[in-house]
């Protein structure tokens, strides 16, 4: 679906939205999710073993929009650059920032930086200027009112500035809710789950400010 209020689509890392809530809190396998197969994940097995670790293109494929490839086959490209590597004993590891953005400006054709060092302040001029920004945040961030239990660790895209202009909208990969999906949050209570560090993009067809908008490597894993 396209949200309203920044126009930008909303997906999530796993295939049927409806079960993202029994999968990441209520502990069923994903593997049961009959949707698995919209995802291009070659099995059930495949699908359930990955998902969890595909925040960070699940937002690369709602910024590039209408007709971004399938999930796994983002999935794919990021793993021949080195985005996402498995070690000696099977486990995954990443969204590794740096051959991610060199991914996604080679194969995708958006621009991409890595910020190592992002403030909250930073994040709102990047959006101003017409960018998204993939920010690491603790997948917690879709209990707000809840205190924060860490930062980082779980990639969501911020899309613009809130009507008031004093917050954010971002889209979450692993949001249970329609308003978890597409979500806003003040600056001080997005702060609380930002580990200070993220990537930004940029499509020259879309810059400018957006609804809502106002006046290394450094890895980081879905823990959806």
């Amino acid at each position: 679906m396209t949200c309203p209020a920044c126009r930008f689509a909303v997906h999530t890392q796993f295939a049927s939205p409806e079960l993202v809530g029994p999968i990441v809190e209520g502990g069923l396998d994903p593997a049961a999710d009959p949707g698995w197969a919209d995802s291009g994940a070659e099995s059930p097995a495949e699908y359930a073993r990955w998902a969890g670790h595909l925040c960070g293109v699940t937002c690369l494929r709602m910024a590039l929009g209408a007709g971004s490839p399938p999930l796994f086959a983002l999935r794919d490209g990021a793993l021949k650059y080195g985005a996402y590597t498995e070690d000696a004993e099977g486990s995954i590891r990443g969204l590794v920032y740096a051959p991610f953005a060199q991914y996604v400006r080679e194969v995708h054709g958006l621009d991409a930086t890595v910020h190592r060092h992002l403030s909250t302040d930073e994040i709102v001029a990047l959006l101003d200027e017409g960018r998204t920004v993939m920010a690491s945040v603790h997948y917690a961030i879709r209990h707000p009112e809840q205190p924060a239990p860490g930062r980082g660790g779980h990639l969501v895209l911020l899309t613009s500035r809130t009507p008031d202009g004093k917050g954010v909208h971002f889209h979450n990969p692993s949001g249970t809710t329609a308003t978890t999906r597409a979500a806003e949050l003040s600056l001080p209570d997005f702060e609380r789950f930002f580990a200070g560090r993220g990537v930004s993009l940029a499509d020259g067809a879309r810059r400018g400010p957006r609804t809502g908008a106002g006046p290394g490597a450094q890895p980081s894993h879905a823990g959806a």
